[in-house]
């Protein structure tokens, strides 16, 4: 069931904050700063040093609530297997890797694969995935999502890299269950703006619930 509620808690929020930071003090400090803005999916990816830590600490911080802890950039299942010990709700991955989705299956956490091809994502539906991470979603743009859907109309599909505020409702319109976002919310962290986050937080979530006709209803994922 725990799996159900996160993959449900993912497509009814809509983003996944894609954090990348120089310091573990600076990445929960960047994941708080997206939670108050709403977005309740936050990606602590693991070219952040100190990642496990970091996931461990934000668990912490908001258990028991409605925010999703998760691990991005897990490249192998050694990887993944730490970051579920230190209390990943999630794992993402930029490409699709099979030892991953079976130990993710096997602890009943959602594994969400990069796959750039219509082969690539059949494999990793075949192993159990439940949302594709469409990467990079700046190879392609939002219209590509119809192209997908045509063949596979069953396939949850979260976009990272190439989301912006300018495009973020197109990628839901077109089909998209969320996106991951990083580079465009998380600009501000580079001068220590950390305000403006929580501000750009609160656009992405506004755009994409605008996206769905101004309601979260009949999002859960099949």
């Amino acid at each position: 069931m725990r799996k159900i509620e996160i993959l449900n808690g993912i497509k009814e929020c809509g983003v996944v904050a894609v954090v990348r930071a120089d310091s573990k003090e600076q990445a929960i400090v960047i994941s708080d700063a997206c939670v108050s803005g709403g977005i309740k999916g936050i990606e602590v990816t693991f070219t952040v040093d100190g990642a496990a830590e970091v996931i461990k600490e934000l668990s912490s911080i908001y258990e028991g609530t409605d925010v999703l802890i998760g691990a991005g950039t897990v490249l192998d299942a050694q990887t993944a297997r730490i970051a579920i010990l230190a209390g990943a709700d999630f794992v993402v991955s930029p490409s699709f890797d099979e030892a991953t989705a079976k130990l993710c299956n096997l602890y009943q956490v959602p594994y969400m694969p990069g796959c750039m091809t219509i082969t690539e994502m059949k494999t990793a539906l075949e192993s159990g995935v439940d949302i594709i991470k469409l990467f990079p979603g700046s190879a392609y743009g939002p219209d590509f999502i119809k192209g997908i859907k045509a063949p596979l109309p069953q396939v949850n599909i979260m976009p990272t890299g190439g989301v912006s505020l300018g495009n973020v409702a197109e990628w839901i319109r077109n089909g998209c269950v969320a996106v991951g976002v990083g580079g465009s919310l998380l600009e501000p962290a580079k001068t220590g703006d950390f305000e403006k986050i929580t501000e750009y937080a609160k656009e992405y979530i506004l755009k994409v619930k605008e996206a769905r006709g101004g309601s979260y209803e009949g999002t859960h994922v099949r």
